[in-house]
């Protein structure tokens, strides 16, 4: 009799919405240092606000070239006015690009694979070894050169050996250095759980493009490079800072 009691206890509660039991941590996510899934992000003010992929609208203000002006990319409002190619319609198929992290002034991808000859003469030139060959992996990519910032982050020197180096001008000071854009991911970042941490912002190449408001690292991505220097010095166990890359690059003009 008692064990119905009970039962029916029990049953009684499920129906009236009684709260389940906190979450938990499985043993793959204690080994992974998954401890933020305990923890309810605090209430910053602000949204989160989906990354937004962007051509930049005005040139990097601490990374300018000491070579001649070039004249800007075609533009209205920020957006590449290039003429493009003419439509094929012998149902050849497109030649498809991927979102790849590219050296400072990188052209537009289809003219950067096109006219890249692989010779890591960039590479060469680079004093942080941050430029790395593309895995075969990535087909038509695969030999040219890109950036993984997990292992060596662009540093974005003053002179940009990589693009004095570049012989057949895929890489050019008359584009933008911009190579693509951080963003912090709140829950994964030590300083949005009480936890003292600037790291990225002590780290970061370009100034006021990380500011620190109570504690916590905002990133302003209409001034941030991409440089990912931030996500390469993160302590966080789950690395918080996202990087994107431009995927919009301008023509190399003709």
């Amino acid at each position: 009799m008692i064990g119905k009691k009970r039962d029916a206890s029990s049953d009684t509660h499920a129906h009236q919405g009684m709260p389940s039991a906190k979450p938990k941590l499985n043993r793959r996510d204690l080994l992974q240092g998954r401890l933020w899934k305990l923890i309810r992000p605090q209430s910053t003010g602000q949204s989160f606000q989906p990354l937004v992929m962007r051509y930049p609208t005005s040139p990097t203000k601490d990374f300018a070239s000491t070579s001649p002006p070039c004249p800007p990319p075609k533009s209205i409002a920020g957006i590449a006015i290039e003429p493009v190619g003419a439509t094929r319609l012998d149902g050849t198929p497109q030649a498809r690009t991927l979102p790849i992290f590219r050296p400072p002034g990188a052209v537009e991808e289809t003219q950067f694979l096109a006219g890249c000859t692989r010779c890591n003469d960039c590479a060469d030139a680079c004093p942080h070894q941050a430029i790395v060959p593309a895995s075969q992996r990535l087909g038509t990519a695969g030999g040219t050169p890109t950036i993984n910032a997990d292992t060596s982050a662009c540093q974005m020197c003053q002179d940009f050996p990589c693009i004095t180096a570049c012989k057949v001008g895929v890489l050019s000071d008359c584009t933008s250095k911009v190579i693509g854009t951080a963003k912090i991911t709140e829950h994964l970042c030590l300083a949005y759980h009480s936890m003292t941490c600037t790291v990225c912002s002590e780290r970061c190449p370009s100034n006021d493009v990380i500011q620190v408001v109570d504690g916590k690292p905002l990133i302003d991505e209409e001034t941030c490079t991409g440089c990912g220097v931030c996500r390469y010095v993160c302590p966080a166990p789950e690395n918080a800072v996202l990087l994107m890359p431009l995927l919009t690059r301008p023509s190399r003009s003709t």
